[in-house]
């Protein structure tokens, strides 16, 4: 009863918001299929962070033709509610993976497995993600840099990040202004709903000495409100910021076609990529490339078309009687994640927590009326901070703190529960206490993790899911960084802003099957990690950028694909190691890159 409750309940709070309160919502209406040429300049794969962007800044040529192909549909309308954020996962606009059963972690997880979250739908990832914007911290990519891979340095990509984005929020510092990009096609925006809980934590991280930030500036370290990628309130996907402006811009050059399953990318007896088969009700398809083939399809969906095409790890095609283009060790490994522990709660003094007010009628006017309120923003999301590093640089953060107002029962169990993938036995024995009451939780998230996994075919049929393994904290300092973390969260929680103004109090009963360990000793808070970890939903590294040195690199720095021709991978599967920070914003500036490095491959400035 409570699972199909779980699954009715989402439905029928979206269909009530939209029938009242959503108008206006942008409609993508321009499927292609009909009148597809035999052959484009360029064949993107992918419409999310990177390929929507890539394949609208190539249509700027207006001589060019270029074909973008989504596997899924277009947006729901309840997408553009950045609140309604949590109702996307697992529904139609997402891939519904999981990952494998996981040997050093999720222990109180149904199956030891999670939900792996990957977007189906015309803007990929960016129309069921978080919205958040943090683009990460300049030694990440002059780390990128030193590893191989000349012009991904800061001073090279700052302007990238610059292109990209249009900043509406408070310039916080003037020294800060210059690092903010203006009147480009991604609007970004500061979280446009205070809370009395979003200021206490603030002020809670100046008691701990550290300031008020803009991490996307030149440092990161401190406490921020979160930047959105959202326009007055709505959520600025790839879709809504570069396809939909590149569709309607009158050149009628951009032909893009969702509900299309791209299944094999096409090579010729050189070894060049001459074009896609792809799926459609039921029809396969061909298309031709005559420049260049992208695949676009993010950090699970890129190494797995690569593999079924036959570019990949020759043991594993041929385990799948897949013929083997080229032997490229590197495909679906390096596979990372930034894992972050779930569940440390708080309760506060009633009135406190923000979530619970999405649920009231003035929440929908106040939305409906000028887009802020509790609808305005990701469910629950207050603040995100970053500490100083105990470890190596100090200013190159090994942590991320993201606060969320809300228990993980602040629904009674209803949906969020079986959503997370907690068992219920956790449910019973550790949460169904907090029931009712109002609460914070602190979940630390570990920034350059060690760990590393892979992402292998199932089967050779495209249909089947790719086995997702994130081999979280088989690295044993992965564990005790995220045991530093949480140290960090309980100073925090421990606060006089928090702790006497607001009452909060941690939720420290002993976890099911930490029990034996000493209270809230390094074994025990080891022991909570290794039960309680899991995806932050930002998988990198499966097609890694790095010189012809390295065995494991798929892709050079121009991020076309080593021992083929015609073809590129762009997304964040590139990445050598995933940025300190949320992924959407580094993917974003992966396709601006790219899109002016292939435009100078083929002759064209920039503009």
């Amino acid at each position: 009863m409570i699972y199909r409750l779980s699954r009715f309940l989402p439905g029928l709070l979206v269909r009530l918001l939209v029938a009242v309160g959503l108008t206006g919502t942008y409609r993508h209406v321009y499927d292609a299929s009909e009148k597809l040429f035999l052959q484009y300049d360029f064949i993107v794969v992918g419409s999310g962070s990177a390929g929507g962007v890539v394949a609208a800044r190539l249509a700027e040529v207006a001589d060019w033709r270029v074909l973008l192909l989504e596997a899924g549909g277009p947006p729901p309308p309840e997408s553009v509610v950045p609140g309604l954020n949590v109702v996307l996962l697992q529904s139609d606009a997402d891939w519904n993976y999981f990952t494998v059963r996981q040997k050093h972690s999720l222990k109180s997880y149904v199956g030891e497995s999670c939900h792996f979250p990957v977007g189906k739908s015309l803007g990929g990832s960016s129309t069921i993600n978080w919205m958040m914007y943090v683009r990460g911290n300049r030694r990440d990519f002059d780390n990128w840099e030193e590893m191989g891979n000349p012009g991904w340095g800061y001073d090279h990509v700052l302007k990238y990040f610059k292109k990209s984005e249009d900043y509406r929020g408070p310039v916080r510092r003037p020294e800060t202004d210059f690092y903010r990009g203006f009147g480009g096609p991604a609007s970004v925006e500061n979280k446009r709903w205070g809370t009395p809980l979003m200021h206490a934590i603030l002020k809670a991280g100046k008691q701990l000495g550290y300031d008020v930030v803009d991490p996307n500036g030149p440092e990161q370290i401190g406490f921020s409100i979160p930047d959105m990628t959202t326009r007055n309130g709505r959520r600025g996907s790839s879709a809504e910021s570069y396809i939909r402006p590149a569709v309607l811009q009158g050149h009628n050059n951009l032909h893009v076609v969702m509900n299309a399953l791209v299944t094999e990318v096409l090579f010729d007896d050189r070894k060049r990529a001459i074009g896609v088969k792809f799926e459609k009700n039921g029809k396969t398809r061909t298309v031709m490339a005559q420049r260049e083939v992208i695949v676009s399809a993010g950090a699970v969906g890129s190494p797995k078309l690569l593999m079924l095409s036959g570019v990949g790890p020759e043991k594993h095609l041929r385990h799948h009687k897949i013929p083997v283009i080229v032997n490229l060790n590197g495909v679906g490994e390096n596979f990372h994640d930034h894992p972050s522990v779930f569940g440390m709660t708080w309760t506060v003094k009633r009135g406190s927590d923000s979530v619970f007010r999405i649920l009231r009628p003035e929440a929908l006017r106040k939305y409906s009326f000028d887009h802020t309120g509790p609808l305005s923003c990701p469910l629950g999301v207050e603040v995100n901070a970053w500490g100083v590093s105990e470890e190596g640089d100090p200013y190159w953060p090994e942590l991320q703190y993201l606060f969320v107002s809300g228990t993980p029962v602040f629904d009674y169990g209803l949906f969020i529960t079986d959503g997370i993938g907690f068992t219920r036995e956790l449910f019973s024995k550790y949460y169904k206490s907090l029931i009712g009451l109002e609460g914070f939780t602190v979940g630390p998230m570990l920034t350059r993790p060690k760990s590393r996994g892979t992402v292998k075919l199932k089967s050779r049929d495209p249909r089947d899911p790719p086995l997702i393994d994130p081999n979280y904290l088989s690295h044993p300092d992965d564990v005790t960084t995220l045991v530093r973390g949480i140290k960090f969260a309980i100073a925090v929680g421990n606060t006089p802003a928090l702790r006497e103004e607001l009452g909060a109090r941690f939720h420290n009963q002993p976890l099911p099957g930490c029990e034996r360990e000493v209270p809230e000793s390094n074994s025990y808070w080891a022991c909570y990690v290794r039960h309680m970890v899991k995806t932050t939903w930002h998988p990198a590294g499966s097609c890694k950028m790095g010189p012809a040195s390295d065995p494991y690199s798929v892709v050079d720095h121009t991020l076309k694909v080593r021992g083929v021709q015609g073809l590129r991978v762009v997304d964040a599967s590139i990445m050598p190691l995933v940025t300190s920070g949320n992924t959407n914003a580094p993917t974003l500036m992966i396709g601006e890159k790219a899109a002016d490095m292939i435009k100078l491959d083929w002759g064209v400035i920039p503009g």
